[in-house]
Formats: structure tokens, C-alpha cells, sequence
């Protein structure tokens, strides 16, 4: 629920948050209500944010991707396994995800199967005041009749019928031409398949509400996989002037785009962004970029510093061994230049 009373503008994603890494688990209903199967990844079509790291191209950045103000009732069930404190559940929180809203988190820790599977209730907090939504405004005068497919989409994808929930999207999308809302689910569904039908649906999305900042940021996804860095660039600097706030991935994928557009300045003006953005430290490929750029302006310690918290971030990462001799080779220059200042004395 909304803290100021309000009712949710749209079905809100539940996640799953263990170490850091996000994980969509399922959806809301229209008024907030969820059940879920922790664990069950089918239930929920997972945001293009949430895509994973990898290599970015050159120099290791290019190619593919690899607080509450009252009381309210409601509230959320879920399931676990075993007598005993789920392993699984080990560091991971449950919170609600509404881009533009900060969630109260609920610590997974200590649940046991015998807990009583009723979390209570989430509540979100709005923040800032950005140009964009990250709900369409638009979206919500969509007529009954539209909003009623609209819903029945969102139901099918928890029950892992992703076709029904496609025919659903695009019945209310027909229905109510300017439902960006609808437009943008159907493109998600769209998108592992048929990049085309996808693009054309979040396009329709943008036309529909051009301050709705989801579909750029799937846009800018589809750009990314296709190395198109200009698109990638122009994509999410619109993101982050709408949002400046939720988006740590938009600034982590605009420094990518601008550093293969060898807009170094640029690039690492967003990467810094980024890394302050992203608390839960779920970018670690952002510490490599600044990495680079640092090593790029010869400040070589500051490049180790940057390696060093890649590793303690992800030691086992994608880029992990990668990182590790690039560390080796900024130290052998730090150490070098050390060793020339002792003999100048």
C-alpha cells in the first residue's frame, strides 16, 4: 500500500533481494494483495533492469549482457521449506518494487516453514518529484473495460500463462490505444523472442505517455544487446533526466554506451552515478568501468582501488579473472612509479 492512503496506480512487482541481487518473484493484485512461491522464477516476467553483467567490448566494455508515515491493513502471504531456517533465504529481504516509491523490506532470514506465511503489510513511500513517472499517469484513465484485460494479463503471467497474459496485454492495448501501461508488459513478453514486435510495442508505450519512463528503459536494453551505443546513450540520458533517482542501471548503461562512443568524460561522469546509485551493490561491472577510466588518466591508484572493489564485491563474478589481472598490471605500474620516487630521493 501507498503510506499517504492512495490507491496504487498499478500492479506493483514483489521481489526478492538476497546479497544484493533483485529477483522478481511475482506481482500484486489492483489493490496491493500477493501470494507467492519463493523461489518460483516463472511467476514473474523478470524487468530488463534486472539483466545480468558479462562483457562490455573493448578493454573488457563491449558486446553482449551478459519509509512508511501511518498504518494500513492488507498485506501479503508466502510460502517456504523447511523446519529449520531456509538456507536460501539467508541475507535476503522481501520488498515491493515501484520505481519511484522507496519499500519497506521484510528480512527473510529467519523465516521457517511453520511461520505464518502472512507478511503483513508493505508499504511505499514516494520520492523526489522528476519530470517522468515511473507509473503512466496516462494508463490510469484507461476505461474499465481495458483495465479489466489489462488485469487479467497480470493474473496469467503469475499463473506462468505467458501466452494468455500476451493476449490479454494486447486486447487492452486495442481496447485503449494509450494504455502505455499495457503496451510496455507486452513488450516485455514480446522481447526474448521478437526484438521487432517488442520495440514497436514499447514505441507505442512512448507515444501513448512520453513521461512514462519504463519503455526507454527496455528500449535502451534491446539498443544494448545490439551494440547500438548511440541509441543506448540516447535512451537512458532521456531515463535518467525523467528519473534521475531509480534508475542506477540507466547510468551504468549510458557510461558503457558513451565509453565505446569514446566519450570518456561522459562516461565516467554516469559510471560515478551509478556506483552511488546502486547500494545494493548489485553493479560490481561499474567498479571495472571506473577501473579503466581511471587507469585511461594514469591515476593508477585510483584504478587498483576501483579493481579491488570488484573483488570484494563479486569475487566470483563474470569479469572476476579478468579483473584480477588488471589489478595485477595497475599495481606493477604503482609499484614501478614508487620505486622510481625512492631512487629520485
Amino acid at each position: 500500500m501507498i503510506d499517504d492512503g492512495t490507491p496504487l496506480p498499478e500492479s506493483v512487482v514483489i521481489q526478492r533481494v538476497c546479497s544484493g541481487a533483485a529477483h522478481a518473484e511475482g506481482y500484486t493484485d489492483s489493490k496491493g494483495f500477493f501470494g507467492l512461491e519463493l523461489g518460483n522464477r516463472s511467476m514473474a516476467v523478470q524487468d530488463a533492469s534486472e539483466f545480468g553483467g558479462g562483457g562490455f567490448g573493448g578493454g573488457g566494455f563491449g558486446g553482449g549482457m551478459g519509509q512508511s508515515s501511518q498504518q494500513s491493513s492488507g498485506g501479503g502471504g508466502m510460502g517456504s521449506s523447511g523446519a529449520s531456517a531456509d538456507r536460501r533465504l539467508m541475507n535476503c529481504d522481501l520488498q515491493a518494487k515501484l520505481a519511484g516509491y522507496r519499500s519497506q523490506t521484510i528480512n527473510l532470514g529467519n523465516r521457517r516453514s511453520m511461520d505464518d506465511p502472512n507478511v503483513g503489510t508493505i508499504l511505499l513511500h514516494r520520492v523526489g518529484t522528476a519530470e517522468g513517472n515511473t507509473v503512466s499517469a496516462v494508463s490510469l484513465a484507461a476505461p474499465k473495460d481495458a483495465r479489466k484485460a489489462y488485469e487479467r494479463g497480470m493474473e496469467a503471467l503469475k499463473k506462468q500463462k505467458t501466452e494468455e497474459a500476451r493476449k490479454d496485454f494486447a486486447k487492452a492495448a486495442e481496447l485503449y490505444p494509450k494504455y502505455a501501461a499495457a503496451w510496455n508488459e507486452l513488450g516485455k513478453l514480446q522481447a526474448p523472442a521478437d526484438a521487432e514486435a517488442a520495440r514497436k510495442s514499447f514505441g507505442a508505450a512512448v507515444e501513448a505517455d512520453p513521461k512514462f519512463t519504463g519503455p526507454y528503459m527496455q528500449l535502451a536494453v534491446l539498443a544494448l544487446h545490439e551494440k547500438n551505443w548511440q541509441d543506448v546513450a540516447e535512451l537512458t540520458d532521456r531515463v535518467v533526466k525523467l528519473d534521475p533517482f531509480d534508475y542506477p542501471h540507466a547510468f551504468f548503461y549510458n557510461a558503457v554506451a558513451n565509453y565505446n562512443l569514446k566519450r570518456m568524460e561522459a562516461a565516467e561522469q554516469s559510471a560515478v552515478q551509478a556506483e552511488k546509485l546502486d547500494t545494493r551493490h548489485a553493479l560490481p561491472q561499474v567498479n571495472q568501468l571506473l577501473g579503466i577510466l581511471a587507469a585511461m588518466r594514469k591515476d593508477f591508484t585510483g584504478a587498483a582501488a576501483q579493481f579491488r572493489n570488484y573483488l570484494k564485491i563479486a569475487p566470483d563474478g563474470p569479469e572476476a579473472a579478468t579483473v584480477r589481472s588488471q589489478l595485477v598490471e595497475v599495481e606493477k605500474i604503482v609499484a614501478g612509479v614508487a620505486e622510481m620516487k625512492q631512487q629520485d630521493k
